[in-house]
C-alpha cells in the first residue's frame, strides 16, 4: 500500500504495529511518520516519529526520527519539548546530517520560547554564542526577570533587568527594564532611585508591554512622591493616570483618591472634599475612605460636624477597616473640645476591637482623659494596661513619663519605680547596658553579622529585658536571615513579636511569613503570621501584603473557602496589581469548580489566564482545560491543553498535567494511537515523579483497551 501510495490503507496497516519494539515496529513508525507528512498530518506525523525515535533498534532511523520528532514538536508549537529533543539532539549526534537545521531552530526556539529559566541555561552552555544567539539574550533576560518579579525574588529579577538594559542589542527591552526597575526600587523603599528608573523609562517612549506602560509608570511616580511627602508632585502623575484611564477601573478609582489626598495634604480643602464627594456619589470601592476623609475636613472647622459625620460613617459601612479609625477620632475630636468623659466610651470601643495597632494609642488617650477628669486612678489603670500590654510602644514610654508625674504629684515616686520594675524597666539605661549594645552595633554597622550575632547573644543574656533587647533579637534574626539560617531568623524574630507591640512587632511578623511562605514552602505556619498581620499590622501596606499572603496561603492549603474570603478583601483594596488580580479570580475559580460549577469556573479561569503569564496563569489554563474535559466538550479541552503546553513553558507541573490530560481526551476518543504516543512522552520525559508513575499507569490501560479491539493475535 505504502509503495502503490494508498496512504489510508497503509497508514491503517502500520498503525497496528505500534507496539512492536524491534526494528519492524521502528521502520514501520518511521514509515507512518512519512505518510503522516505526505498527508499533511503534522500531528500524528510528530507521534509517530517520537515512536521510532525511543525504539534503538536502528541508529540510523533512530538518528532521523529523532530529528523530525524535534522539529515537528517546533513546527507545532511544543516548545518545551522541541527545545529539549534539540539540545539532545545537537549533543547526541554532533556534525551529523541536519546538525546546522537543529542549530538554527535551537536559536528560534530560545527566542521564541517562554521558558526563560531554562532558556538562559542553555545559552549560557554555548562556548561561543552566535551573532543571532547574541541578539536574543536581552529578550531572555527581560522574560526571566519577569518571571522573577512575580515570584517576589526582586534582587535577582533587578540584576537581570541591569543587564538586560545594559545591553545595546535591544532598546525596546533596554526600556522596559528600566521601568521594572522603577517598580522595584518602589517596592524596596528606593524612592529616589524608582523616579530616575520610571522617567528613563518614560523619555525612552518604547512601546507598552502587558503592565509596562506609560500610565503605571505615571502611577507609581505618584506613589513615590506621596511616599516622600512630596505632594505637589505627586498630584500631576494621579490626574494624567485618571485622563488615560477608564473610570469604571480599580487603577482610575484609586488615582482619583490619592489626587484627592494630594489636594487634601495641600490644604486645598475645598477641591479635595469635592473628589471625595464624587467618590462617594459614585460608589467607588474605597467610598468609605473617601467619606472618612470627608470627616476630617468638617472637623477643621468645626469638631461638632466631624464628630456627626463620623457617627454616620459607622452606620453606613460598619464593616470597614476603618470603623476603630473613626471611632479613635472621635474621641481625639471630644478630647480636643475637652469633653472627655465623651472620649471614653469611643476609645473603649477601640480597646475592646482586634485593632491592635491603635490600641496602645488608646489606652493613652483613655489615661489623658481621665487624668484632665481628675480621676487619677482611673488614668493610672489605663497607663498601667499600656505599659504591662504594649511595653516596647511608643506610647508607653510617653505612658512612664506622665505615670511618673502623677506619682509624684500625689508623693508616691515608691510606687512608680515599683510599677517599672514589674514590668522589667529600669529608671535609666545603665551605662554598662549602652556600652554593651554599643559594642554590637558596631559590627552591624561594618556589615560583620557573624561577630555582631556572638556580641548580641552576651548582650541578651546579661541584659534580657534592657533597653536595646528588642532591638537585639531583631538584629540577631536579620542576620541568621541573610545567611539563609532560616531556623534560627524564625526564632529570634519569634522573641521579638512575642513582646507584642514595639517599632519591630509588623516587621518581625512580616520576615516570619516571608521565610515559611517563600523560603520553607511551610504554607500553615506562613498563614498564621499573615493572619497576626491581617488584624495587628497598622501600615497598610504591611496589611496589604497580610491579605496577599492569607488568599495565597489559603489557596496553597486547598483552604477555597478562606482563601476566597480574603481575595473578597483583597481585590477592593487600593494599591492591588495584576498578580492580586489573577489570584483573586483563581481562587473564585477553584471555589466554583469544586461546586460543580464548570462553566462560571471556566470564566474566572479565564480572567486570569488574560492578564497573568507566570504560575497562576499557568495553572488557570490547566484547570479551563480540566472544566471543559469534565463536562465532556473534548474539544475545546484539547485545543485548550495544547495552549498550556505552548504558552506555559516555564512551569512543568501544569505543563505535564495538560500533556496527560491530552492523552485522557485522546482515550476517550478511543485514539489509541495518539493517547500512547502522549503518555508514554509524559513517561519518558517528565520531571515531576508522581506525574510520570501516573503516565506510565494510563499507558499500561490505553494499550489494553487498543488491544481488545486490535486485529494482532498474540
Amino acid at each position: 500500500y505504502y509503495q502503490s501510495k494508498q496512504f489510508e490503507k497503509a497508514i491503517i496497516g502500520f498503525k497496528q504495529l505500534s507496539n512492536e519494539k524491534v526494528y519492524l515496529g521502528q521502520n514501520s513508525m518511521y514509515l507512518l511518520g512519512d505518510l503522516y507528512l505526505q498527508t499533511k498530518q503534522k500531528e500524528n506525523a510528530r507521534n509517530a516519529f517520537q515512536y521510532s525515535a525511543y525504539n534503538t533498534s536502528n541508529a540510523k532511523l533512530q538518528n532521523i526520527s529523532r530529528f523530525h520528532y524535534a522539529k515537528l514538536s517546533y513546527d507545532l508549537g511544543y516548545q518545551d519539548v522541541a527545545l529539549k529533543e534539540m539540545k539532545a539532539y545537537v549533543k547526541d549526534f554532533p556534525g551529523g546530517t541536519y546538525d546546522e537545521e537543529a542549530k538554527e531552530i535551537l536559536v528560534n526556539l530560545l527566542a521564541n520560547t517562554n521558558n526563560f529559566k531554562d532558556a538562559l541555561t542553555i545559552y549560557q552552555s554555548f562556548e561561543s554564542p552566535s551573532a543571532a544567539l547574541k541578539k536574543v539574550l536581552p529578550r531572555l533576560q527581560y522574560g526571566r526577570a519577569i518571571e522573577l518579579v512575580n515570584e517576589q525574588k526582586l534582587d535577582e529579577a533587578d540584576a537581570l533587568f541591569t543587564k538586560a538594559a545594559s545591553n545595546t542589542n535591544n532598546n525596546t527591552v533596554s526600556a522596559l527594564s528600566s521601568f521594572w526597575r522603577g517598580e522595584i526600587a518602589y517596592k524596596q523603599d528606593r524612592f529616589d532611585e524608582s523616579i530616575d528608573f520610571l522617567n528613563k523609562y518614560l523619555l525612552a517612549r518604547s512601546p507598552a508591554s502587558d503592565e509596562a506602560n506609560e500610565t503605571a509608570a505615571r502611577y507609581t511616580l505618584g506613589y513615590n512622591y506621596i511616599l516622600q511627602d512630596n505632594f505637589l508632585k505627586a498630584l500631576p502623575y494621579f490626574e494624567d493616570v485618571i485622563k488615560t484611564t477608564p473610570e469604571k477601573t480599580s487603577l482610575y478609582q484609586d488615582a482619583y483618591l490619592r489626587a484627592a489626598d494630594c489636594n487634601f495634604m495641600q490644604r486645598d480643602f475645598t477641591k479635595a472634599n469635592a473628589m471625595y464627594a464624587n467618590a462617594i456619589s459614585n460608589n467607588m470601592a474605597q467610598a468609605d475612605y473617601a467619606y472618612f476623609q470627608r470627616s476630617l475636613i468638617a472637623g477643621i472647622k468645626n469638631s461638632n460636624d466631624k464628630i456627626k459625620m463620623l457617627a454616620d460613617f459607622n452606620k453606613r459601612y460598619p464593616k470597614s477597616s476603618l470603623v476603630q479609625e473613626s471611632n479613635m477620632e472621635i474621641a481625639l475630636a471630644y478630647i480636643a473640645d475637652e469633653k472627655f468623659e465623651n472620649a471614653l466610651p469611643y476609645l473603649q470601643l477601640v480597646m475592646n476591637s482586634k485593632a491592635e495597632g491603635l490600641k496602645p494609642k488608646a489606652y493613652l488617650k483613655s489615661g489623658l482623659a481621665y487624668y484632665n477628669a481628675n480621676n487619677n486612678t482611673a488614668a493610672i489603670s489605663s497607663y498601667k494596661k499600656l505599659i504591662e500590654q504594649y511595653p516596647q510602644s511608643d506610647e508607653a514610654e510617653e505612658a512612664v513619663n506622665i505615670v511618673k508625674d502623677i506619682y509624684v504629684e500625689e508623693g508616691k515616686p515608691g510606687e512608680y519605680v515599683a510599677l517599672l520594675k514589674a514590668n522589667g524597666m529600669n529608671i535609666s539605661v545603665s551605662q554598662a547596658d549602652s556600652l554593651t549594645y554599643a559594642a554590637a552595633q558596631i559590627k552591624l554597622d561594618n556589615g560583620d553579622c557573624d561577630n555582631a550575632i556572638t556580641f548580641l547573644k552576651d548582650y541578651v543574656a546579661k541584659y534580657p529585658q534592657g533597653a536595646y533587647a528588642i532591638e537585639a533579637n531583631f538584629n540577631m534574626a536579620a542576620c541568621y536571615q541573610k545567611a539563609k539560617n532560616f531556623t534560627e531568623a524564625l526564632t529570634y524574630f519569634d522573641k521579638v513579636s512575642a513582646k507584642g507591640q514595639s517599632k519591630y512587632y509588623e516587621k518581625a511578623n512580616l520576615e516570619q511569613a516571608r521565610i515559611n511562605y517563600f523560603e520553607l514552602k511551610n504554607y500553615k505556619e506562613a498563614k498564621k503570621y499573615f493572619e497576626v498581620l491581617r488584624t495587628n499590622a497598622a501600615s497598610e501596606a504591611v496589611q496589604l501584603e497580610a491579605l496577599r499572603g492569607l488568599v495565597r496561603t489559603n489557596y496553597l492549603l486547598k483552604e477555597y473557602d478562606q482563601a476566597n474570603v480574603a481575595a473578597e478583601a483583597l481585590i477592593t483594596r487600593k494599591g492591588i496589581n495584576t498578580d492580586d488580580k489573577s489570584i483573586g479570580y483563581l481562587v473564585l475559580g477553584k471555589t466554583q469548580q469544586v461546586a460543580n460549577s464548570c462553566a462560571e469556573a471556566i470564566k474566572s479561569f479565564q480572567n486570569v489566564a488574560k492578564i497573568n503569564t507566570t504560575s497562576w496563569g499557568a495553572e488557570a489554563r490547566y484547570e479551563i482545560a480540566n472544566c471543559q474535559y469534565s463536562i465532556a466538550s473534548y474539544t475545546a479541552a484539547e485545543k485548550s491543553a495544547l495552549t498550556v503546553i505552548k504558552e506555559t513553558g516555564s512551569y512543568d507541573e501544569w505543563v505535564t498535567k495538560a500533556y496527560i490530560l491530552l492523552g485522557d481526551i485522546f482515550l476517550k476518543q478511543e485514539d489509541y494511537f495518539n493517547a500512547k504516543a502522549t503518555y508514554e512522552s509524559v513517561a519518558k520525559n517528565a520531571s515531576i515523579e508522581s506525574l510520570k508513575n501516573e503516565a506510565r499507569q494510563k499507558l499500561e490501560a490505553a494499550k489494553k483497551a487498543e488491544q481488545a479491539q486490535s486485529k494482532l493475535i498474540n
